[in-house]
């Protein structure tokens, strides 16, 4: 038998360490060649080890959550053949070492006895009367008050023995005033989360976003009734395209209007004191995973129309919720879009993507009556948000931005429009 150490490889350009995402095997389990062992999580993306060799697992480098460096051991194996480091040499036994020990010291005088101390007087349970008073009910009325978990001495007396009308207004007027079973709660037991892989990841980033960026944030109201009346006349007649939501919309009113605002589409490196700002739009899409929120990039979004966005958007969405998104797929963005869809507030105050400079959160769509001229009409209208760093972009622009985005969106045919 001989111990196999299979040490975490070099998964990627620049990573130093990795974390523990989960482990599929434990200590004592016996494994095969090429079976997982455990997920990393890097910077850059989540990926399978897979062991080696067959054998039993006799130790692992650390719990769920733990991060590890390049190099360093993941997992020891008993295996069949010689393994891939020698045994530990036997000790030599040394000789017994002879040790004469001081005579002991001559005794000391016993020292004088304390006074016995008097014992206290154990405590006299008192027990009173109403305690001591006999509870009479009948079979019928101890039945019920049984399977309703409701003690007798509890029930106030209207006679000599409880009856089922005590009882029924202890239920209705006892017990604070709304009655609730002794020893029945509501509450529940206290959970301890580790927050580990993508969930520490996001916390991470979020706490440098707010730690580092002056955020700004500044909302206006949008009249989306044409823009919702093109988009369904759209969707009555695309055939086998993907329906349209109004993301796709939104996107390119926001490619539309960014040269005119490059200040936006920008990444500050705060280290180095340098903004650059970009010339190709690459959106990063928020979307709510069941490992947590991830950022895919739409590359080149001001180069799409609105079905080849919504197939992108789609892509996109369904890779990152069910894993397969490639690493270069969730980084990169200049500019990020985030939107809870139909779970949209009033008004929202997201947090910027660091290193990028700004990001845009389209709320619910709600319908109102709005003067229009002298008559009133039922409008859709909905809130914009955007959130800003302070340090790149004045509120001036920021405003004058989203002013221009309101132009095209509430005249949805100039989308179109070259």
């Amino acid at each position: 038998m001989g111990k196999f150490t299979f040490k975490l490889p070099d998964i990627g350009e620049g990573i130093a360490e990795a974390e523990i995402v989960a482990w599929h095997v434990a200590v004592g389990d016996r494994i095969e060649e090429d079976q997982p062992l455990a997920d990393m999580m890097t910077d850059k993306a989540t990926v399978e080890m897979e062991s080696p060799v067959a054998g039993i697992v006799t130790a692992v480098a650390g719990e769920a959550g733990d991060v590890i460096a390049i190099g360093s051991m993941l997992v020891e194996i008993e295996t069949e053949g010689a393994g891939n480091e020698e045994a530990a040499p036997k000790p030599v036994a040394e000789a017994p070492k002879v040790v004469t020990e001081p005579a002991p010291p001559p005794p000391l005088a016993a020292p004088a006895k304390a006074p016995a101390e008097t014992p206290e007087p154990e405590p006299v349970e008192v027990q009173t009367a109403a305690l001591q008073e006999k509870i009479t009910a009948s079979p019928a009325v101890r039945t019920r008050a049984k399977e309703l978990g409701v003690e007798l001495s509890d029930v106030k007396k209207s006679g000599g023995h409880v009856r089922h009308a005590d009882l029924d207004a202890y239920l209705n007027y006892g017990s604070g005033q709304g009655y609730r079973a002794p020893g029945a709660s509501a509450k529940r037991a206290d959970e301890v989360v580790k927050v580990i892989g993508m969930r520490r990841r996001i916390a991470e980033n979020m706490a440098a976003s707010k730690r580092n960026i002056p955020h700004f944030s500044y909302v206006e109201e949008f009249d989306v009734t044409a823009l919702e009346a093109m988009r369904a006349d759209l969707n009555a007649n695309r055939g086998n395209r993907p329906k349209l939501t109004m993301l796709p919309f939104l996107i390119v009113a926001i490619c539309k209007t960014l040269p005119d605002f490059p200040m936006i589409n920008a990444r500050y490196d705060d280290e180095a004191g340098v903004v650059t700002r970009y010339g190709s739009v690459h959106l990063g899409m928020a979307t709510q995973t069941d490992a947590g929120l991830m950022v895919p990039v739409i590359r080149d979004a001001q180069d799409k129309n609105v079905w080849q966005l919504s197939i992108e958007i789609n892509r996109l969405a369904n890779e990152a919720r069910n894993g397969s998104a490639k690493s270069e797929e969730l980084s990169g963005s200049t500019l990020t879009v985030t939107s809870l869809g139909p779970l949209g507030g009033i008004a929202t105050t997201p947090v910027i993507n660091r290193p990028e400079v700004a990001i845009i959160g389209p709320n619910k769509i709600v319908e109102r009556p709005v003067f229009v001229g002298d008559a009133i009409e039922a409008r859709k209208l909905m809130n914009l948000s955007i959130s800003c760093d302070h340090r790149v972009v004045d509120g001036w622009d920021a405003a004058s931005y989203v002013q221009a985005l309101k132009k095209l969106v509430e005249t949805p045919v100039l989308l179109f429009a070259d």
